[in-house]
C-alpha cells in the first residue's frame, strides 16, 4: 500500500457504495442491487468495474439518463420466455426481478430465455451469470451499449463494446465464467488511462480523424477497435442483433442517439439464455458434466489458465485482506456525488 491508496474491507466498500448511491438519489432496491456489482468488481480485482463505476452511476442519475426509482415489471411471454421491462432503471434490479422466473423456466423446459428491456447498463455481466450458475445452470448473456466501436476495416463507431458472458457449473471447483467485451478492451479501462494520463496501445482505437493513436482521450472521442479484427466484429454484430431487434430493444447506434450528448450510460436490452443440463441429459447429467472436467484438466496440466480463474483466486484474498483503492478516486467520487446530491 502507498500513500496514494487506502485499504478497505469488502464491507466498507459495500457501505461506501450504498451510501454514495443513496446520496445521489437511487431508490433503496436499486441501491442494494447496484452496490453488489460494484463490490464484485473490487473483490475480483477489476477496478474498471468497481468503485469507479459510482462516478458513472452518479452522472447517469444527474443527467436524467436513468430513472432512479424505476419499478421493473415481469411478464411471461411463453413457457420458456421471460421478459422484464426495467422502465428505464439500472439493469441490476431488472435482472433480480426476472432471475427466479428464468431459473424455473429453464428447469421446466431444459432451456429458457430472459429478455431484459429498457434498462441502463454500466456494469459487468459476470455477476448475473454466476447467479445462474449457482443453480447448476449453463448460462449465456449478451448486451449492446453505446456506439463507440468501429467495425473491422472501418474507423467510425457502429457497435458498442458488446460484451458476451458465459458460465458453466463445476462440481467441487469454481465455475467457469468468462465475461469479455468484443472490443479490444473495455471502455472503462481506456477511461482509467485517461484519468491517469498514461498512453494506451496503438491498436486499441482510432482518433476522431480515423488515424491510429495512443492518446486515451482521442480514442474515447473517436472509435475503439474490435478484438481479433473481423472475428470480434462479427461477434459484436451478433450481439447487436440478439439483444437489439430480436428482443425489441435499441441498437448501440440508437442508444447513443437517444443519449443526445449527455454522456450517460447506455439504454437498451439484454438477452440471457439459461440451459439446464438435466433437461438435456436427464440422469446422465452428472456423468457428462464430469466428462467436461477432462477438458479443464487438459488446460491446467500444461500450466494454462482457465478464463475467469484469476477472479476466483482473488476472492479469498480480498475477503481476508480487503482491497486497495485509489485515494484520488475516492476524493473524486465524494466531490462529484456531493455536488449532485
Amino acid at each position: 500500500m502507498t500513500d496514494a491508496q487506502v485499504r478497505m474491507t469488502l464491507a466498507e466498500v459495500r457501505d461506501y457504495a450504498r451510501t454514495t448511491l443513496a446520496r445521489v438519489g437511487l431508490a433503496p432496491a436499486h441501491v442494494d442491487a447496484v452496490a453488489e456489482t460494484i463490490v464484485a468488481g473490487e473483490r475480483d480485482g477489476c477496478g474498471a468495474h468497481g468503485l469507479y463505476r459510482l462516478l458513472v452511476a452518479a452522472h447517469s442519475v444527474a443527467t436524467g439518463v436513468v430513472v432512479p426509482d424505476a419499478v421493473p415489471v415481469l411478464e411471461r411471454r411463453a413457457a420458456g420466455v421471460v421478459r422484464v421491462d426495467g422502465n428505464g432503471g439500472f439493469a441490476q434490479l431488472a435482472f433480480e426481478t426476472g432471475r427466479d422466473a428464468l431459473v424455473a423456466a429453464a428447469r421446466a423446459n431444459g432451456i429458457a430465455a430472459l429478455a431484459i428491456n429498457n434498462v441502463v447498463h454500466f456494469a459487468a455481466l459476470w455477476p448475473e451469470i454466476e447467479a445462474l450458475v449457482e443453480h447448476g445452470l449453463v448460462a449465456l448473456a449478451v448486451t449492446p451499449n453505446h456506439a463507440w466501436v468501429a467495425p473491422a476495416g472501418g474507423t467510425k463507431p457502429v457497435f458498442g463494446t458488446n460484451p458476451i458472458a458465459f458460465g458453466w457449473p463445476r462440481d467441487g471447483a469454481a465455475p467457469f465464467v468468462f465475461d469479455f467485451a468484443t472490443s479490444a478492451v473495455a471502455r472503462g479501462e481506456i477511461e482509467l488511462h485517461r484519468r491517469a494520463g498514461t498512453p494506451v496501445p496503438d491498436d486499441w482505437g482510432h482518433a476522431p480523424d480515423g488515424s491510429d493513436t495512443t492518446d486515451a482521450a482521442a480514442v474515447l472521442a473517436g472509435a475503439m477497435r474490435t478484438f481479433g479484427g473481423h472475428k470480434g466484429s462479427a461477434l459484436a454484430l451478433m450481439v447487436e442483433l440478439l439483444a437489439g431487434p430480436l428482443i425489441g430493444d435499441l441498437t448501440s447506434a440508437e442508444s447513443i442517439a437517444w443519449d443526445a450528448g449527455r454522456k450517460g450510460s447506455p439504454l437498451g436490452g439484454e438477452l440471457i439464455i439459461a440451459l439446464d443440463p438435466a433437461g438435456f441429459l436427464g440422469a446422465a447429467a452428472a456423468e457428462q458434466l464430469a466428462r467436461a472436467e477432462g477438458v479443464f484438466a487438459a488446460i491446467e496440466r500444461q500450466g494454462a489458465r482457465v478464463s475467469g480463474s484469476r477472479r476466483h483466486a482473488l476472492r479469498p484474498v480480498s475477503a481476508r485482506d480487503g482491497v486497495l483503492v485509489s485515494r484520488a478516486l475516492l476524493r473524486d467520487i465524494d466531490e462529484v456525488t456531493k455536488e449532485k446530491a
